[in-house]
């Protein structure tokens, strides 16, 4: 797709891989409109510090709010939607949250797209849904499972977004990235957590050892994100992001620990365990029909990931609390 003049909303633009995707697509020529969510500081999220929001146009609202939603719809063609509570220990805690927000919110954007017209809504599902595998590598047509709120709220989402392709032809891909990481990660995921306790001396304090996860950099994933919205072949379907390699928690903090020069202290803190049959024992990716449909593979591995990211939290540790656990 030439992007050049296109016209786009970024949902949940002041985010992790949001912020990451609007600076993308920024770059690419489009026209951006970043949608961040309205908050009484007036923070923008990671887009505060970025030096391409000048470029953009930032509304702040909340996709809980279907007025806010088709205001920021209003003259978009293309939509990438990533809005979403994400934390799954707080959603033990909130799950009526996570039903609003991943849940209705989505059926928002939706709705509002499907009003105006839109080229192409871009879904964000995750690898959560899948739950442990069943079977490896997980391809799209793994079967489902909610076992954290979370999960369960984006699945109802993931179906919501089929359910207006199918029904009403709007012209709907689901990506469904496993575990990204990268720069302005939340200390919320497993990397920062590491990455921030070895370069602060701390002993490492982790939940479970032994799941495995799919880990895939951020600007991979924001690859994906482009190819899926400039693939025809790509509407209509749920693609996996993927690298299609797996590690264990605990090998990859010793992994950390090696890269950061740090010794290998790991200790197990029972608050960071999930409750029993909520823990997604083991992720894997079959990224094969992201590679037949969109050419995509991931360009940067897991290690050469790891340098960057460890190299930018240490110059913005200050934004971390290492020894605090963070729903």
């Amino acid at each position: 797709m030439n992007w050049q003049g296109k016209q786009v909303l970024v949902t949940g633009a002041g985010g992790f891989i949001g912020s990451h995707l609007a600076e993308r697509l920024v770059q690419e020529g489009a026209r951006v409109r970043a949608l961040v969510h309205y908050n009484a500081l007036g923070s923008w999220g990671w887009l505060d510090h970025s030096p391409l929001a000048g470029q953009m146009e930032v509304l702040a609202g909340d996709v809980c709010d279907p007025f806010a939603v088709r205001q920021a719809l209003a003259g978009r063609e293309v939509v990438f939607h990533l809005a979403a509570l994400i934390a799954i220990p707080y959603s033990y805690l909130a799950p009526a949250s996570y039903v609003r927000v991943n849940l209705e919110g989505t059926l928002n954007l939706l709705q509002a797209a499907r009003d105006q017209g839109v080229q192409c809504f871009v879904h964000t599902s995750t690898s959560e849904v899948y739950g442990t595998a069943q079977r490896v590598p997980i391809a799209e047509d793994h079967p489902l499972c909610g076992q954290s709120p979370y999960s369960a709220s984006k699945i109802a989402a993931d179906k919501m977004a089929e359910a207006f392709h199918l029904s009403f032809g709007l012209p709907v891909v689901t990506v469904r990235p496993f575990n990204t990481f990268g720069p302005r990660q939340s200390a919320r995921a497993v990397i920062p957590t590491i990455i921030s306790q070895c370069l602060a001396g701390q002993p490492l304090k982790l939940g479970n050892l032994h799941p495995t996860r799919d880990l895939n950099y951020v600007t991979n994933t924001v690859d994906g994100f482009l190819a899926a919205a400039a693939a025809p072949a790509a509407l209509g379907q749920t693609i996996n992001l993927g690298s299609g390699r797996e590690i264990s928690i605990g090998g990859l903090a010793r992994l950390i620990c090696r890269l950061t020069g740090r010794p290998e202290e790991i200790q197990t803190e029972e608050t960071r365990l999930r409750p029993q049959g909520s823990e997604v024992e083991r992720l894997l990716a079959d990224n094969g029909l992201a590679a037949r449909l969109l050419d995509w593979r991931p360009a940067v591995d897991l290690e050469r990931g790891l340098e960057l990211t460890i190299a930018w939290l240490g110059q913005h540790l200050e934004r971390y609390r290492p020894g605090v656990y963070a729903l």
